[in-house]
């Protein structure tokens, strides 16, 4: 067998709202358009070399009970008024041969902003320690993503996410996932 080594990703979020717990993140993964995959949650490295798409394209090049392999972050609540988010923090390394960080995060009482922050920080946080660059954790985000910048070794942090407000006698679920997509053309001498 090969390597299985993603050379896509995509990211999608989504949000669903049902009477039972199990319909609301069936909603959920209809609004984020991976309902129909036999996903694989994996965990959490950015695969060196690999490509980032646009959601749409992604989207196209899955196919129904297709084994995926995700990173997802899922948030639940049936309390109303209560606020949940989910989020995937990327940090990338400047050398596009080195492998970068997904981080999955979900809070409550944590709005898009606050949440997506954290886990972009705990991304940038674990690829600065597999390349040596010093930080203060007591440090602000600003001051450590200041540092990191100037250091030229992580290029760029980002983040998706969703949240939602519960609502009286529903389930609210909200999901943010990066969706990897292995190349599906056979090794050189092989057919399909």
């Amino acid at each position: 067998m090969s390597d299985m080594v993603p050379d896509k990703i995509f990211f999608v979020k989504g949000v669903g709202r049902h009477k039972e717990k199990l319909a609301s993140f069936e909603m959920a993964l209809r609004d984020a358009g991976i309902q129909a995959v036999n996903y694989v949650q994996v965990s959490s490295i950015f695969p060196p070399g690999c490509k980032q798409i646009p959601r749409e394209q992604g989207l196209k090049m899955i196919k129904p009970g297709q084994i995926t392999f995700i990173v997802m972050s899922r948030n639940e609540t049936n309390e109303s008024h209560r606020l949940i988010s989910a989020s995937i923090g990327v940090a990338l390394p400047a050398d596009p041969s080195t492998y970068g960080y997904l981080s999955e995060h979900h809070g409550h009482g944590m709005t898009d902003e606050e949440c997506g922050e954290y886990a972009e920080d705990i991304a940038a946080q674990m690829l600065a320690t597999v390349l040596d660059i010093p930080f203060d954790e007591t440090t602000s985000w600003d001051e450590r993503q200041d540092l990191w910048k100037l250091s030229d070794k992580i290029v760029r942090t980002s983040h998706v996410t969703q949240s939602a407000i519960g609502q009286r006698g529903l389930w609210t679920t909200v999901l943010a996932a990066a969706v990897l997509i292995l190349d599906q053309a056979p090794p050189a001498g092989e057919s399909k």
